[in-house]
Parts: C-alpha cells; structure tokens; sequence
C-alpha cells in the first residue's frame, strides 16, 4: 500500500473537530437552537481537561456530558471549550480539549462524530483507555451527564476509515 504523505486522516479528523467547534461556538454565542442538544464524551484524564477531584474520582476515564438546558458560560477557544454544568445540584467548571472528546452526539437531528485519539492523546496514559463503541440506539431524555459503562478494546487503525454521511442524515 502506498505511504499517504498527505496525511488525509489528521486533515479529516481537524475538519470534523472544526464542525464540532463551529456549533459550540454558535451555541455560545446564541443558545441552542430548537430541540438540538449535545451528548459529548471526553478522556477525563486526557491533557488539558479539567474536572473537580470529585468528578474525577466519579469518572476515573471517561465522561460524557449534556448541554441542553442547564449549562452556563460557554466559552470555546480554538483548542478546547469551557462551560458550567450542575452536577447533583453542586455546580462546576469542566475545561474540554477537543483532542480529548471521543464522541459528539445530537440526537435532535440523529447526527454524530466518533473521533481516533490524537497523536498527544497516544503520549498520555488517558490514551491507553479502551474504546468505547457509539451508543446503538438514541438515549432519552437526560438531566444528568452519565459515563458510558462498557467497554471494548479498542482496535488498531489500519489506514483511513470512510465516512459515510448519509448514514447521520433523516430518511
């Protein structure tokens, strides 16, 4: 197989995380609109996030949080996005690297973004994590950010994945 110099999976994967910062952005800036509402799951041990000690001890791996209704100060910045959640009506602040978040999920519409880790993420220990595979059916609606439960090893990348958009558009 010939050696891709090009490098057309890191140029996928930042255009995919721009979408992913564009829409935070236009969140922040003007709230969510309709019945759009975002599912997105992070290494919480990954370079740059952070959490409370509690939350952590919580989510020793991985955490997945919901931005619906309940969320304050959004702010997104080029390598990560800052908001307030309430937790067990304890309120904190997570800090998100985007090179952290494994998966973004809008349920509203049925559109979703599954992400490879990063070359930072493989230097860190977070990166050792096993995968976890996309929710198979839609969750209900949420009031509390959940982590996912199970787990699979993840799988050795062989090259470039193809991904196919009309498999996230309505029928």
């Amino acid at each position: 197989m010939a050696t891709d110099h090009i490098r057309y999976d890191v140029l996928t994967r930042d255009a995919l995380r721009g979408v992913l910062r564009r829409v935070l952005t236009d969140a922040a800036e003007h709230g969510l609109p309709g019945e759009h509402h975002f599912f997105i799951t992070f290494l919480s041990t990954a370079e740059g996030a952070k959490l409370s000690p509690r939350l952590l001890a919580q989510y020793p791996e991985e955490m997945t949080i919901i931005l619906q209704h309940q969320f304050w100060d959004l702010v997104v910045t080029e390598d990560r996005f800052e908001v307030g959640l309430s937790f067990g009506g304890i309120p904190e602040r997570l800090v998100v690297p985007f090179a952290s978040i494994k998966s973004f999920l809008d349920p509203s519409v049925k559109f979703g973004l599954q992400f490879e880790p990063t070359e930072a993420e493989v230097e860190t220990p977070a990166a050792k994590l096993p995968a976890v595979p996309p929710p198979s059916a839609l969750p209900a609606a949420a009031t509390e950010p959940a982590a996912e439960s199970e787990a699979e090893p993840a799988k050795p990348s062989e090259g470039a994945e193809v991904v196919r958009l009309d498999r996230f558009r309505k029928k």
